[in-house]
């Protein structure tokens, strides 16, 4: 117990160190980063879906697809307009499809589908960091690169999770989805929720293109969609009948377990913030 404590405890510290070190670095070591881990949690994904589910998918071709949609996402981000970039993407739908038609395999539609299923749930999600990531700027026709907006996502899950789970530990009494996720309660959902508010008006202190109020918002959207971001892999590792979606993070499992929250909370983020343009 002791050992896997302290095993936890290097893992996590590491982890956090290299995903804050690597946003606030700047956009080199932010690409590099999340390319390799989008498409290192899609070949997970697919490890686990040819293991214990029944289909047998492609899964470096859905990581290489995965990269790929993170560079062009990258790129689309900072320099606006120039579309043409999706192409190369295109192009593995296309090879997704036509390669069942060659594979002997009985269920075509599962492979198919895990392997579709792969880019919307994964490679879309860690891809639409570069939308958060850059800013448009009024002097030239380049974004900036601003890791505010990314790293507050983190901040707001990490926030959440360490909020919720001490407040549940504490005062936890109604399950919040009993047959999903028995631990889970809404004491510890609420407590979750009122640390991130906490965290937001922090932050709009520090960084005020967001108004409080805006990043109240921002944070109780993370909250939500995090929440359901984690039920959504919890449901996911339970339909497969597996604990860890992998363990290449000693004692804590494998990337999807990490990031299970950040595959909702994203694309609900960016449309929040795209809503609030609209306002």
């Amino acid at each position: 117990m002791k050992n896997n404590f302290i095993q936890r405890t290097i893992t996590g510290v590491l982890f956090v160190a290299v995903l804050v070190g690597c946003i606030i670095g700047g956009p080199v070591s932010f690409t590099v980063l999340f390319a390799l881990i989008s498409g290192l949690a899609i070949y997970e994904f697919g490890t686990i879906v040819n293991k214990y589910g029944d289909a047998r998918m492609n899964t470096r071709m859905s990581a290489l697809g995965g990269v790929v949609l993170f560079l062009c996402f990258g790129y689309i981000s900072l320099v606006p307009g120039r579309n043409e970039i999706f192409i190369p993407y295109l192009l593995f739908p296309l090879y997704i499809f036509i390669e069942g038609l060659y594979r002997t395999e009985k269920n075509a539609i599962n492979n198919w589908a895990y392997g579709l299923m792969s880019q919307v749930y994964i490679a879309l999600p860690f891809a639409l960091l570069n939308v958060l990531a850059y800013q448009s700027s009024a002097e030239t026709s380049m974004s900036q690169y601003n890791p505010v907006l990314p790293l507050s996502i983190f901040i707001f899950n990490w926030v959440n999770d360490t909020g919720a789970y001490c407040t549940g530990v504490l005062f936890g009494k109604h399950r919040l989805f009993e047959r999903i996720s028995p631990k889970k309660s809404w004491e510890g959902s609420i407590g979750g929720a009122i640390f991130s508010i906490i965290a937001a008006i922090v932050l709009a202190h520090f960084f005020t293109f967001l108004t409080m109020g805006e990043w109240i918002g921002l944070g109780l959207t993370v909250v939500v969609f995090g929440t359901w971001g984690d039920l959504t892999e919890s449901l996911l590792k339970r339909t497969l009948g597996i604990k860890d979606s992998g363990n290449i993070l000693p004692g804590h499992g494998g990337l999807l377990d990490r990031f299970d929250s950040t595959l909702l909370a994203v694309p609900a983020a960016v449309i929040y913030l795209y809503c609030l343009e609209l306002i």
